[in-house]
Formats: structure tokens, sequence, C-alpha cells
């Protein structure tokens, strides 16, 4: 545990000192790397709380993470075109204020969660996987047909949304956002993983038997952690949309899907780091062999074959040689 403790510090501050270091050397694009990690690692923790902690292999969260998106987008482009989104008497006026837009797309997204796990987690195995990939496409092209918001072409946000008298527009200013969200809700999943909650959730992805037998009912602890889970990534959505400044339903993707849960498999599953680890690695392979071809994919693919066959703790098994998460 000591050593992960250690990984897990080091990697919090090399994810701050890599955009300072950028910053100095005058070089912003490192710094938006540094806040793709940061928000591809947020919605990987998302994620991990039902994957990690309640066993729930979810092939849609690409849906949380568009959902996110889309509330950003579209609360921002009211308040950029001076519109409200709907007449009276449900007058709602678009904002560009990041802490309401937050709000909004935590709750959209926990609420859609919430409707979307009740009904998926009556079934489980290769049932819950499709079920929730078929709603994740249903939301997927439903975006692509709905021309209000800019259909297939995606919705375009001119103006970063606004915090506090920041200036969201200077890369570091935003990067240090994204971050702290980060870092609480981290410190968030912590707590919740030695919880009374996430003790009985782990019971349950064990063994659902003796979890009914003290008389807790695993369906409700997994419903909970879904809507939490669905929660988190949705306002990693929010964040992604805002620092392109841009809505797309590529969002709410399979492919997108895919990718959040290639995270969490990188790092290692249920490790409290283990998204942040892998989406860094993500990004940097993205990056760096992205460049030198437009199949880096088989390399990433091959190292995920790696990682699956003979490292199963991830990363941080790997490197703190421990394969299962004792926290």
């Amino acid at each position: 545990m000591k050593r992960e403790s250690i990984f897990n510090a080091f990697t919090l501050l090399a994810l701050l000192a890599v955009p300072l270091w950028a910053l100095w050397m005058d070089e912003p694009f490192t710094i938006t790397l540094a806040t793709k990690v940061a928000i591809f690692a947020l919605a990987g923790v998302g994620l991990n709380l039902a994957l990690g902690l309640g066993g729930l292999v979810s092939f849609g969260h690409a849906a949380f993470f568009g959902i996110g998106g889309y509330a950003m987008g579209i609360l921002a482009s009211h308040a950029q075109a001076y519109a409200p989104i709907m007449e009276w008497p449900f007058l709602i006026e678009g904002t560009k204020t990041m802490p309401v837009i937050w709000l909004v797309a935590i709750v959209i997204s926990g609420l859609a969660a919430l409707a979307i796990g009740a009904l998926s987690l009556r079934t489980t195995g290769a049932y819950f996987i499709m079920i929730t990939l078929a709603f994740g496409q249903m939301l997927y092209y439903f975006a692509i047909s709905w021309p209000a918001y800019g259909g297939e072409d995606g919705l375009l946000i001119y103006v970063r949304n606004g915090f506090l008298g920041l200036n969201t527009l200077d890369p570091i200013q935003f990067f240090l956002i994204c971050y702290v969200i980060l870092a609480i809700v981290l410190f968030l999943f912590a707590k919740l993983a030695k919880s009374s909650f996430g003790l009985a959730l782990n019971a349950a992805r064990q063994n659902d038997e003796r979890v009914q037998a003290v008389g807790i009912p695993p369906y409700r602890l997994r419903l909970v952690a879904f809507t939490i889970s669905g929660a988190i990534t949705g306002l990693s959505g929010a964040l992604y949309a805002d620092l392109n400044r841009f809505v797309s339903p590529t969002m709410l993707s399979w492919q997108t899907s895919g990718e959040i849960m290639v995270f969490i498999i990188l790092g290692g599953v249920g490790r409290l780091f283990g998204p942040v680890a892998g989406a860094a690695l993500f990004i940097m392979l993205e990056h760096f062999l992205g460049g030198l071809s437009d199949y880096w994919h088989i390399y990433l693919g091959a190292l995920l074959l790696v990682v699956v066959l003979f490292a199963r703790g991830g990363l941080i098994g790997l490197i703190t040689g421990r394969e299962v998460m004792h926290d």
C-alpha cells in the first residue's frame, strides 16, 4: 500500500508539474494535453466507481459524457445568442457560468444514469453490457438527428465559459480548474471506497448472496453507484466540451465508451489512480505515436493485450507489484 501511495502522490504531482513546466517553456499545447489528461481521468474515475468497485461493465458511459457536454453546449449557446431555452411559462435562461453549468451537467447526467441503471441493472453479464451500449447508441443517434443543436455537425461555442473572474481562455488557468476538480473527486472516491457503502458495494461485486443475507439489497447498491458514476462522467463531459468549445455527437459514441474503459484497464481496474495513469498513457501514445502513423491504435491494442495477459493490475500493479487493490 505504501508503494502505491507513493506512486499516486508522484502521479498527482507530475500531472501538475508538466503544465507548469510547459508554461515556463511557453508551450501552451502541452498544457492543453495535460488538461485532456485531467478531464479524461475524471471520466475514468466515474466509470471506475461502477466498474472497479461495483463490477459493472458499462459500455454506454459515453452517454453520460455526451449528456454533460450537451448540457454545457445548450446552456452556453443560448447565453451566447441571448435567447432563452424555453419560452413562457417555462422560461430557462442560458448561462456561461461554469459552476451553474457543472451543476446542471451533474444533475441531468445523474438522472439519466438513474433511469438507464434502473432498467439495465435488472440484467447481468453480457446482457448488461449490451443494454448499456444500446442506450448509449440511442442517445448518439438522437444527437445526430437533433438539428436545433447542430445535428451531425455538432455545436460550436465561440467563447469559453467563465469562472469567478478567472481568464479561462488562459490554458494554465483552465487546467488548474480541471486539476482541482479531479483532485476533489479522487479524494471523494477514496472516502467512498472506504465507507460502509463502498465496502458493501465491493462485497456485492464478489458475492451477491452474502450481501442479501445480511439484509442489503445489491440492486439498490449498484443503482446508487451507477447514478453517482454517471454524474461524475457527465461533469467530465461538460469540462471537455468547454475545453474544445465544441460539442459533437461523437462524445456519445461507443468508441468514446471504449476509450474511457481503456483508461481504467491500462492504469488498473479498481485502483484510485488507475484512470489517471491510464489517461496519461493514452494521451502520450496518441500524441507521440499519432504523429508517426495514422494507425497508432495498432500499438495501443498490442499494449492493451500485454496488460490484460501479463499485468492484470494495470500500469500501477506492474510498478508497485500489487495485482489487487487493498485500500
